[in-house]
């Protein structure tokens, strides 16, 4: 058997490498950051390694929008769908490792891919992007009113037990 003092030295030593790869890791994931703009180009954002939005520009053009706000959430999404392959780019220190394919399968499961815009689950069509977010109450079709409740039956004329003769009247 090994000296222990030998071996503490080495378990040492296989902590401070794995210590060294961590710092590594953690500074080469610190610099990974994805910038997205819209469509139109009017809105851009910046999102770090986390997924979190870090910048953010609006152009005069789309400030008063009615769905700037989805156009924002939009773009944030669409930069976080393509953090896995920033991360893939940014970290070459664990490229092809099973920590690296672990970490692009999380994110992809964190950051989707963004539905297509105008997609509306179900196949029906996307509503009027006119700015409105509610449905206004005329608009929404008028319940059925109830059925009247049945009435009692007729004192000595019991059909739970069909002592009248045939079920089929």
């Amino acid at each position: 058997m090994s000296n222990p003092e030998q071996l503490l030295a080495s378990f040492d030593a296989k902590i401070a490498e794995a210590k060294q790869r961590g710092d590594r890791m953690q500074a080469e994931m610190a610099t990974v950051s994805v910038s997205e703009r819209s469509q139109d180009g009017q809105i851009a954002v910046k999102v770090n390694h986390l997924g979190n939005l870090v910048g953010l520009e609006i152009g005069h053009a789309v400030r008063e929008k009615a769905n700037l706000a989805d156009e924002i959430l939009r773009t944030v999404h669409r930069a976080q769908s393509r953090l896995a392959g920033a991360v893939q780019a940014g970290m070459p220190s664990i490229a092809g490792t099973e920590t690296m394919n672990e970490l692009v399968e999380q994110l992809h499961r964190e950051f989707p891919e963004p539905e297509p815009q105008g997609f509306v689950d179900g196949g029906h069509a996307a509503p009027a992007n006119d700015g409105s977010r509610f449905v206004v109450e005329e608009e929404l079709p008028s319940q059925p009113k109830p059925k009247p409740p049945r009435p009692a039956p007729e004192a000595g004329t019991d059909d739970d037990y069909f002592s009248d003769g045939d079920y089929l009247r």
